[in-house]
């Protein structure tokens, strides 16, 4: 039986080299085809060998800037970039001339093997969407709407949902899917110049069938390690590993909050109807998200327990924040409640409650847009 992926090596250091191609030739199904110190040497020499897979050094300039060339002389193969450090501004850049993955070196055989699935599910594939739940105030009820949501999604489109766990404080996703997590947000964002892709993936957890969670924060004094720039390259990351990446955010405005928002392609205003000033708020966070140029295609207010669950009800809350509502979800506290202590979601536990009708109807909403 043939090998599957014949490799040319490009890696100007020779101890890396030797290294690297050890590595490729242990891991089944991968072959050594050629290896060289630049894409320069590599460049009118390689097509010999009929390589299907390049992997090239980055942290040379010259190989960064032979790489449209090195991609046209061999389209057939698929050339996933190899460096030291994970930058997500070049990694964008170097998607966009033609490479179809990344990985942090010296790397093993299991993550090659990882990138190369990545990057063959992602080849003509539609970019990931990043989807996050802002509530003004706090008992949205967003985070039981966003794990049936992720649950949801990862059934209709059999492609990879995550939950990331942003809401740093107070996160529950690690009680709501019964986790005790090795890793958390905290991990991740510590070591996420240290991570590519296929590493990042470690530290989700798995809960289901194409769905995945990044747990928040063990202990709410553990919020201030999440910075900024941390959580921007974390999502930045993740958008490599998933189709849909559901975030789960802080009530109300912070750094931390607006990031995740701005990261967003779509950020669903999460409030719970309870007859106090739900509306208010909403109202008010949506002058907010106004100065944005675009915000009438991204931000999308959503209500939850909304009794009676009708038009009439959606078009009364529309007008009472001057704005469309998305989606209302009814109030089925006590089916919610059943399906929790079980340790399953309403969506497996209940099918045709109107709760799940209206989560997957919004779920198919959300993977048309």
């Amino acid at each position: 039986m043939p090998l599957a992926y014949r490799t040319v090596l490009i890696e100007e250091n020779a101890l890396m080299q030797e290294r690297l191609s050890g590595i490729i030739r242990n891991t089944p199904g991968f072959e050594v085809s050629a290896r060289y110190t630049s894409a320069g040497e590599a460049m009118g020499q390689m097509q010999a060998f009929n390589p299907n897979l390049i992997l090239l050094d980055i942290d040379q300039e010259a190989n960064v800037n032979l790489l449209k060339g090195l991609k046209r002389n061999v389209p057939e193969s698929m050339i996933i970039c190899i460096s030291k450090n994970w930058n997500a501004d070049e990694q964008a850049r170097l998607l966009r001339d033609g490479a179809a993955g990344y990985m942090i070196k010296p790397f093993t055989g299991e993550e090659l093997q990882a990138a190369v699935k990545n990057a063959n599910r992602a080849y003509g594939s539609a970019p990931a969407k990043v989807i996050s739940f802002f509530s003004a105030k706090g008992k949205s009820g967003k985070t039981t709407l966003i794990a049936n949501l992720a649950a949801a999604l990862a059934r209709q489109t059999r492609e990879s949902v995550a939950i990331i766990d942003a809401d740093l404080q107070f996160g529950d996703m690690a009680v709501f899917f019964n986790l005790t997590p090795q890793s958390t947000i905290v991990e991740a964002v510590r070591d996420i110049k240290f991570l590519s892709p296929v590493t990042l993936k470690t530290y989700f957890a798995e809960v289901g069938e194409n769905l995945q969670v990044l747990c928040g924060t063990s202990k709410p004094d553990m919020a201030e390690s999440v910075t900024v720039e941390g959580l921007e390259g974390l999502i930045n990351m993740a958008r490599n590993l998933f189709s849909y990446i559901l975030v789960d955010i802080p009530s109300g405005f912070s750094d931390i909050s607006a990031t995740a928002c701005e990261l967003s392609n779509q950020t669903y205003l999460t409030a719970m109807v309870n007859g106090g000033y739900e509306t208010t708020h909403t109202k008010r966070a949506l002058e907010i998200f106004k100065a944005w140029d675009d915000y009438e295609k991204r931000v999308f207010p959503l209500f939850t327990r909304v009794e009676p669950c009708n038009e009439e009800s959606r078009e009364t809350l529309s007008k009472a924040i001057d704005y469309p509502v998305a989606a209302i979800i009814p109030n089925e506290y006590i089916l919610v409640s059943e399906a929790a202590n079980n340790g399953r979601l309403i969506i497996e536990e209940h099918p045709d409650s109107p709760f799940s009708l209206a989560v997957n109807e919004l779920a198919m909403d959300i993977a048309g847009k």
